[in-house]
């Protein structure tokens, strides 16, 4: 199933339909298009789908529609891999 998430607008680069912005999902981040939000701006919570803003919303529902997605347990696709722990010590 395709979902739409909600971030946070940490950082803008670019201008017009080039402008990109790094989203926060939880502490996550990705590099987002904003080609079709053009007003976002840094701090605004946006809802992305594929890589792409598709839309504003409010910090109360983004908060609110995070918590419903993380205990549908669908945020794992978000998270990075997990590396597992080495057998041996590192050493210098």
């Amino acid at each position: 199933m395709c979902l739409a998430v909600p971030g946070k607008i940490m950082s803008i680069t670019g201008e017009d339909f080039a402008r990109s912005a790094r989203v926060s999902f939880g502490g996550i981040v990705r590099e987002v298009s904003l080609a079709y939000v053009p007003e976002a701006e840094v701090g605004d919570y946006v809802i992305v789908h594929v890589g792409f803003a598709i839309s504003l919303l409010d910090e109360q529902e983004a908060t609110r529609t995070f918590e419903y997605l993380k205990q549908m347990g669908e945020l794992e696709e978000l998270s990075p891999p997990e590396i597992p722990p080495t057998s041996t010590p590192l050493s210098n």
